[in-house]
């Protein structure tokens, strides 16, 4: 069989030509082999690319659109700003001079008084009985008026009852603790840690920022209440925990138990944990008030490796610290999931959102689209990838007992910080699976999993009121929904109501969350003031019977 050759011409006529038969050729019109050309195989890939492209562009433009404009209608305070909030006699607070240096004294007094939890079988009992006195001086009316009750618990820490005038609301819980984790000016303190000593406007020792600005400030609030005859309509209770930073076992634990075995009901705890950040966030504009509606949950884990012993000059291919090195080396080589977007960090960024410019704002507002873009960038820097994934630290390696001698056993610690997406069981599956060698030997030490994520809606009475009192006070900063990725006393108290806010307003500014737990904590004299007016103004607030009628913004977040 011969090739058939096809030749082209200028005219409107193709000729088909065969050499073994020349004196016969075969003359075709133009437009009919086009015609018969363009239904074949190729026209239709084409067509269905073309559709297929059209379809692509379409999707594009809608989906640009609907984010255009949910970007543009962001306004999370605006249900706030619109609400009809139900009209009470709020007493004012004006602070005399007077005042202020005896509550500034007190608070100095506080502060020099070393309630260190070294563990939880080593703590400083002495000052907390100290702390005792203090507070018995400081706040006399809290201590005698007929409104509250007040008890010890487990011999250092303090229950308050501060009774109502209308049984039928709801109490609520506020939660603080007189305890701090240690401190050596040998650190690199600029002034001794239980010194209090002022410099430049700013009370430097440990606890000011944790946590007994919020312990006396709060007591503060309610002793000038008192004094100017104040009586709640909502009966609140007042909780301050002497071991939060050892876990809260005695303290918060046993707080609860009391509350429990009294069936206490409550709308809504509120404890430390998130602040004021201003310019910390990079792009925002203006400070943003977050307030804690979860924490991570969290891991110790304990990875071993036991061999049989041996001298170094005949070592065997293997040792016990060579194996556990590369099971560490691929928990540090492998991180965990990453989960943004999928937890209230989501929250987070959508109510912040209309605080950037473009492009983050277009992003930020649009996480449905972007979460996943986002969480790459995020997980670069080591502050926030905590928001991105369960984070995983290896905190303690140990093992060998002589330069000459292959140890029996090497152990490792690790601890984890859980993200909310996640289980504990989870977690510890994916350790296995990722050390994946059964030479190493795998214990959970402790852990618990995330706690619930606290309802934040306009409908949510706790996170309104906080919310409302803060922009109440500082009416420039945006107030949004956050993750604690430490942990507070207050997880111990989620059975006895469905939300728990962790926040004060304490005005954090670039490196200043490196003083908390670490040197140079510090607070200012102002901003201790404005605690005090915080909780003035938000145990008033919370006298309200309910919240205005929701008026949602243009979209739902």
């Amino acid at each position: 069989m011969q090739p058939v050759n096809v030749c082209f011409q200028t005219s409107r006529w193709l000729s088909f030509n065969h050499p073994a038969c020349t004196a016969h050729s075969v003359r075709v019109p133009l437009e009919q082999h086009t015609t018969m050309t363009d239904s074949g195989p190729k026209f239709k890939i084409f067509k269905f690319l073309k559709i297929i492209f059209s379809s692509f562009i379409i999707t594009i433009l809608l989906l640009f659109t609907i984010a255009s404009l949910r970007t543009l209608s962001l306004d999370v305070n605006v249900g706030l700003q619109l609400a009809q909030w139900e009209k009470t006699n709020n007493i004012s607070l004006a602070i005399d001079h007077h005042q202020r240096e005896e509550l500034l004294a007190h608070f100095k007094e506080a502060i020099r008084i070393p309630t260190v939890s070294f563990s939880e079988t080593d703590i400083n009992t002495t000052a907390l009985l100290q702390f005792d006195r203090l507070l018995r001086k400081a706040f006399p009316t809290v201590f005698s008026s007929s409104l509250v009750d007040h008890e010890v618990v487990a011999n250092y820490s303090h229950l308050f009852w501060v009774k109502g005038s209308q049984p039928d609301l709801e109490p609520y819980l506020l939660l603080a603790h007189i305890d701090v984790v240690p401190a050596s000016e040998s650190d690199g303190w600029e002034a001794p840690p239980f010194s209090a000593k002022e410099i430049d406007g700013f009370i430097y020792g440990r606890g000011t920022i944790d946590d007994k600005s919020q312990v006396m400030g709060i007591l503060q609030a309610l002793e000038y209440l008192l004094i100017k005859g104040y009586a709640p309509r909502r009966g609140f209770y007042i909780g301050l925990g002497h071991d939060e930073e050892v876990s809260g076992y005695q303290g918060a634990m046993n707080i609860m138990h009391i509350l429990k075995q009294r069936d206490a009901q409550l709308s809504f705890v509120l404890d430390e944990g998130l602040a004021v950040l201003d310019g910390v966030i990079s792009g925002l504009e203006g400070p943003a008030a977050l307030i804690g509606i979860s924490e991570k949950g969290s891991a110790t884990v304990k990875l071993s490796v036991s061999m049989a012993p041996g001298h170094s000059s005949m070592p065997p291919r293997e040792t016990s610290i060579g194996i556990l090195a590369a099971a560490v080396k691929r928990l540090e080589e492998n991180p965990m999931p990453r989960l943004f977007g999928h937890g209230p960090e989501r929250g987070t960024f959508e109510h912040l959102a209309h605080k950037f410019g473009l492009p983050m704002k277009f992003i930020m507002s649009n996480l449905w689209l972007f979460s996943s873009l986002l969480g790459r960038v995020l997980e670069r820097k080591p502050d926030t990838n905590a928001f991105v994934r369960t984070t995983t630290a290896v905190t303690m390696f140990n093992a060998g007992v002589k330069v000459n001698v292959i140890p029996a056993l090497a152990e490792a610690y690790v601890n984890l910080r859980i993200h909310s997406a996640q289980s504990l069981q989870e977690v510890l599956d994916l350790i296995q699976s990722t050390v994946g060698d059964q030479r190493v030997k795998m214990e959970l030490v402790n852990g618990f999993d995330p706690l619930p994520v606290s309802s934040s809606d306009e409908r949510a009475f706790g996170f309104q009121i906080i919310k409302k009192t803060v922009l109440d006070m500082f009416p420039t900063v945006t107030v949004a929904p956050g993750i604690c990725i430490g942990n507070t006393d207050s997880r111990h108290f989620k059975d006895l109501t469905n939300d728990i806010y962790r926040f004060a307003p304490a005005w954090f500014k670039p490196g200043d969350a490196q003083r908390f737990h670490g040197i140079n904590e510090r607070i200012s004299k102002k901003n201790y003031e404005e605690l005090i007016t915080f909780y003035f103004s938000l145990i008033q607030n919370c006298d309200i019977q309910k919240l205005p009628d929701p008026h949602s913004s243009v979209h739902e977040l």
